[in-house]
């Protein structure tokens, strides 16, 4: 049956057999408004991916490192309804166990953990799942949920009592949000100096320093991760190592467009592999327009699910405009350029964090 674990006291469950476990986090139930192209996306990449890896290698235990779902206010019956039948059923059809945390997503308040969707949504769809509140040891691992205001003493108090592999949902400063773009605020990673190994979910880009490494999301949910490989994990107990499996599935991709480097047209480019993702087509050089726009055509015929083309007008700006297509390519990168460039008082970090939650939830708004 489903086990919740609710108080501040420590536990330590006797689990001794080594093991192989299958990591996932930041899977985001409900992403992008609960859009049907993301559930499609999510249920391809279990059916395709991830369940199969695991029957293949006869692994029937999960660790989940938070952010199950995407809204930490409300979620969509529809997106929970395909939840429960792209993966909770699989789950329980392939007698696989799921040890989970809460993320940041998946509480309500900000200051306290008290107050879960996993607890109060998990518990009706599988006996498979256990939500792990408080720091657990666990086959070795200590897992710790979402830090906040509430539990900060305790729980910090369990991290510097213990050593060895830690695994967790965890807001440290200095690694990336976003690929290139570092968290200026959050708990300092020296904290964590005297574990062997501590891997973290939160942050959907990859990134590592020392002992620490934030693990990434599984999937593509905005235009930061375009071109970011993303992977699902898979720990040994006995050997401790972490090894990345790679997604192949992706759903925004990025085409510099460059006729004096190759032809475009005419099967010069496969087109097809573009099928059923967001697309933008980045001019470099356009020296022929009639076969740009044919080759623009043959991209409308294909389903794309959006198609967005970025030119350089410079030659229309004048020569004392400078610019450059990666300079225009990404509206966040813009925004955080224009904040960087002004003078003010403010904290420009957190200016930026804030930036790019008003501009996700835009997003989130206009995709369904």
């Amino acid at each position: 049956m489903m086990k919740t674990y609710y108080s501040f006291a420590y536990l330590i469950r006797d689990e001794t057999t080594n093991m192989i476990i299958a990591i996932l986090n930041d899977t985001h139930c409900g992403v992008r408004n609960s859009s049907e192209i993301f559930m499609q996306y999510q249920e391809e990449f279990y059916r395709d991916i991830f369940f199969p890896y695991l029957k293949e290698h006869d692994i029937t235990n999960i660790f989940h490192l938070g952010d199950y779902y995407d809204h930490r206010k409300n979620i969509n019956f529809k997106a929970l309804n395909h939840n429960r039948k792209v993966f909770l059923e699989p789950l329980k059809d392939n007698g696989i166990h799921m040890d989970i945390i809460p993320g940041n997503h998946d509480v309500f308040h900000k200051n306290t953990n008290d107050l879960t969707s996993l607890k109060e949504l998990l518990g009706y769809y599988t006996a498979n799942v256990s939500i792990i509140q408080n720091p657990t040891e666990l086959h070795g691992v200590h897992l710790i949920p979402w830090i906040n205001q509430e539990n900060y003493v305790e729980f910090v108090d369990y991290i510097k009592k213990n050593s060895g592999i830690l695994m967790g949902h965890l807001e440290l400063k200095g690694f990336d949000v976003l690929k290139g773009f570092a968290a200026p605020h959050g708990m300092d990673g020296t904290l964590f100096k005297h574990y062997d190994s501590v891997y973290s979910g939160h942050y959907h880009t990859q990134s590592e320093h020392g002992n620490i490494k934030y693990l990434g999301a599984q999937m593509e949910f905005t235009w930061n991760d375009a071109h970011d490989p993303k992977y699902f994990h898979v720990y040994d107990t006995e050997t401790h190592e972490m090894t990345a499996v790679f997604n192949p599935i992706t759903m925004f991709e990025k085409v510099y467009y460059d006729d004096t480097d190759m032809f475009y047209t005419n099967g010069g480019y496969d087109v097809s592999s573009l099928k059923d993702k967001f697309v933008k087509v980045i001019v470099e050089n356009k020296c022929n327009p009639y076969e740009f726009d044919k080759f623009i055509d043959e991209l409308a015929t294909i389903n794309t699910h959006e198609l967005k083309i970025i030119e350089n007008f410079k030659e229309f700006l004048g020569d004392n405009v400078e610019t450059s297509l990666e300079d225009v390519e990404n509206t966040q990168e813009l925004m955080e350029d224009y904040i960087q460039s002004v003078n003010t008082d403010l904290d420009k970090g957190k200016l930026k964090l804030l930036m790019n939650s008003l501009y996700s939830e835009a997003v989130d708004m206009e995709i369904q």
